[in-house]
């Protein structure tokens, strides 16, 4: 009995499945209950008792390896199955809640904010002709942004807007003051993607055109969405700038939100970080949209909602938003 034992783990040994159908026929052959494994089993009563504790043990190594060949190609082929029956379009998927987008949380934060200060919101076409994007808003025929390294042109006089203050041009072409207005949108510059730039983004615009409208109306209204947006204790600062739209124009900066103005490699050690354009609206741009600069006077704003939703979540990357990454996207399921 010793020797048909120690030739059949010699067959099992040598056992190698490549299919379901060779393992049950292998669980047939050796391990069903006629089987030949099955057998010796029934035959081991009769083994005189001073073989029984060697030739137990040889027996018993002899299911062990059999059930063990026996659990692997079955391991096997029911991954193969599993993996079938995932690319399987027809079957029901396990479906999961989703969220907002962080830049669709960050515009809807800064539109009510806005909203609370008795702003409205306006829209426009994203395709817009040179009177609106460029010529009415005081572009001169030079300005660099009219070249095709930053504007994508559709033929001479149409192209991708550059910048949602197309849109104020249209509502002062339509509306009378007193207008107080802000638009977001998606934006298009011919610019190389990287890290902190990309070829389209997200802005929001703002306008307020009325009788007696002044730098310091402006200066409250971007301090106050300053410390609703970041926290009461932020404070901010205008730097003199340059806009063909604006003038005085400025660029303002707040408080860094994550050393609170100390220094640290978000704001180059120098406790500052710039999250928008502003400036009173030039009077000739108010003259091209029919409203009189001697009576009315006003401001505007432009920010990218990128830039705020950066800062918000401490994203050190712009490409995250526009490659619907799940990983990314998931962090903002509470976000509802």
């Amino acid at each position: 009995m010793k020797d048909r034992i120690e030739n059949l783990l010699s067959e099992v040994e040598k056992f190698a499945a490549t299919s379901i159908e060779q393992a049950e026929q292998f669980r047939l052959k050796y391990m069903s209950r006629k089987g030949e494994i099955s057998v010796l089993f029934d035959e081991f009563k009769t083994v005189s008792p001073e073989m029984k504790r060697e030739v137990g043990q040889l027996l018993n190594k002899l299911k062990t390896i059999a059930q063990e060949k026996l659990d692997a190609v079955k391991g096997a082929g029911d991954a193969q199955e599993e993996k079938k029956s995932s690319d399987d379009l027809t079957r029901p998927s396990n479906s999961f809640v989703g969220g907002r987008h962080p830049l669709t949380i960050i515009r809807k934060e800064i539109l009510d904010i806005f909203s609370r200060q008795g702003f409205t919101v306006a829209d426009g076409p994203e395709i817009e002709d040179d009177w609106h994007n460029f010529s009415a808003l005081n572009f001169p025929e030079e300005h660099p942004a009219r070249d095709m390294q930053d504007t994508f042109f559709i033929d001479k006089d149409i192209a991708l807007r550059t910048h949602t203050s197309s849109v104020q041009v249209r509502v002062l072409e339509k509306t009378a003051p007193p207008v107080r207005i802000v638009m977001p949108g998606r934006v298009y510059r011919n610019e190389a993607i990287s890290a902190r730039a990309h070829c389209f983004f997200h802005q929001v615009e703002g306008l307020y055109v009325d009788k007696g409208v002044s730098f310091a109306d402006m200066k409250q209204v971007l301090l106050y969405f300053s410390r609703e947006m970041f926290g009461e204790k932020t404070e901010i600062r205008l730097r003199p700038s340059y806009f063909p739209f604006t003038e005085p124009s400025a660029e303002m900066d707040i408080s860094c939100t994550i050393c609170g103005g100390k220094g640290c490699n978000v704001c180059k050690h120098s406790g500052w970080v710039e999250i928008l354009g502003c400036g009173m609206v030039d009077p000739t741009v108010l003259q091209n949209c029919k409203v009189d600069p001697n009576v009315y006077s006003g401001f505007a704003f432009g920010m990218g909602i990128e830039r705020i939703t950066m800062l918000k979540y401490g994203v050190n990357d712009l490409r995250l938003f526009s490659e619907n990454d799940v990983r990314f996207l998931s962090q903002f399921k509470s976000a509802l």
